[in-house]
């Protein structure tokens, strides 16, 4: 099983890493945070590794900090939210520590309004894992981390009656993630076309595109 990764940067995409360690490129799924927290292309990073075995498939995925990992691994064990979900909840707001305090507060109402989330299983990261983010936001405390990190807050999800649609305000919201400024994002994105069909990566593919140099 492989717990870390450490080599060079050689390609990056929309919601994956690609690292070349010993000459072996290894494709990392990663949350818009840890993808955030790269150096470009050629530099050399580390990064801790869960590793999923799934029909005789590897799938990698990577984390840039200890804390990420850490509610990423207890986010797994909720039924129904798998790798891929963790880290679509774990993209969503402020980053792992506003995922922790909603989970602790047990913000369910919060928490659905995250991509992906209904009902059934905000209730269940609240009713499972509450006292677990309790526990790791005073671990984390104790370590002398900042933990005073904004909570997700309705200006950083998808409105309901918006006129944007959820996957564009996804979009968005990664992309200032990314680091790119918040109103030349939605500029950019309001100028991409309306697809009932078109999923996150490919719309954040051509905001990419589109995003001024």
């Amino acid at each position: 099983m492989i717990g870390n990764l450490r080599g060079r940067v050689i390609e990056r995409g929309v919601s994956s890493v690609t690292i070349e360690c010993a000459g072996v490129g290894y494709e990392v799924s990663a949350s818009t945070h840890t993808l955030a927290s790269l150096n470009e292309i050629g530099a050399e990073v580390s990064l801790r590794i869960f590793t999923h075995y799934l029909d005789h498939k590897i799938s990698l995925y990577g984390f840039a900090s200890a804390n990420e990992r850490e509610i990423f691994d207890l986010l797994v064990t909720v039924k129904n939210v798998g790798p891929s979900s963790a880290i679509k909840i774990l993209s969503a707001g402020a980053g792992p520590v506003a995922i922790a305090q909603l989970i602790a507060a047990q913000k369910s109402k919060e928490l659905q309004a995250i991509k992906g989330v209904g009902k059934k299983t905000s209730e269940m990261l609240v009713v499972e894992l509450h006292e677990k983010c309790e526990a790791l936001l005073a671990t984390w405390a104790a370590d002398g981390m900042a933990i005073g990190a904004p909570t997700i807050t309705e200006t950083q999800l998808p409105k309901s009656g918006s006129n944007r649609s959820p996957v564009h305000s996804d979009v968005i919201l990664a992309l200032v993630q990314l680091g790119y400024r918040k109103p030349a994002a939605e500029k950019v994105v309001d100028t991409l076309p309306e697809d009932p069909a078109a999923t996150l990566e490919s719309v954040m593919r051509q905001a990419l595109q589109a995003m001024p140099r």
